[in-house]
């Protein structure tokens, strides 16, 4: 039996393609996930998972780097991106990544169960609808980790971590490890460096210690 994960924000769309898969592949066991915390979570606590279809839009800081680190941290799942996006570009930066597939959401669902199938036996899936005129328009491409420091911290910075990354936030302000973080919020230790990566990305900031130091600065400046 495969399992698979499908990660969108948008519930009629992963719905849509869940009942999709069910049809094409029924022996398929499939979980919904509608942000980034909820991918993570599935990868940790689901054994086994064969196939993670993410969509690049949904809620959780998703660029190359923290994308990379997913990869790593999950080697025997394979990762497919679900886009509305059809150009070149993008698809080839998504497999440079290392990613095991490119669905578009304008493909018919016998072609989205074909490409599911494909990625799952193992193969790297390309939509072959790409036309002249989708080469000839320009997309923005995957957002690249962020990598200028910033002096300061404030609420709107904050708030585009997740709810877990602000967790790790904290902990990591505390001075506590991974393996530490990890035991006290009930976590892998795997799942844990890649909030980590993901929140240092987000401040622009080089370490742990300008996290705290920035995240403390903020703090201050917010007490009653």
């Amino acid at each position: 039996m495969y399992r698979i994960v499908i990660a969108d924000d948008h519930g009629l769309y992963r719905r849509g393609l869940r009942l999709a898969l069910m049809a094409g592949i029924p022996n398929a066991e499939i979980f919904e996930a509608a942000c980034f915390d909820a991918v993570v979570n599935l990868l940790e606590e689901q054994a086994s998972i064969d196939l993670a279809i993410l969509d690049l839009n949904m809620p959780g800081l998703f660029n190359q780097e923290v994308l990379g680190d997913v990869l790593s941290a999950y080697p025997g799942t394979r990762f497919a991106i679900v886009s509305g996006d059809d150009s070149r570009s993008e698809i080839l930066t998504a497999l440079s990544i290392g990613l095991h597939g490119y669905i578009v959401k304008s493909q018919k669902d016998e072609e989205v169960v074909l490409a599911v199938n494909e990625i799952l036996s193992g193969r790297i899936y390309v939509p072959a609808l790409l036309s002249r005129a989708s080469a000839e328009r320009q997309y923005p491409t995957l957002p690249p980790a962020k990598n200028p420091i910033r002096r300061s911290v404030n609420g709107a910075n904050l708030d585009r971590l997740t709810p877990r990354q602000q967790d790790v936030l904290k902990l990591m302000a505390e001075g506590y490890s991974n393996k530490e973080i990890a035991r006290n919020l009930d976590i892998a230790e795997a799942t844990t460096k890649i909030h980590a990566a993901a929140i240092l990305r987000e401040l622009g900031v080089r370490n742990r210690t300008e996290a705290a130091v920035l995240l403390q600065s903020w703090l201050s400046r917010n007490v009653n």
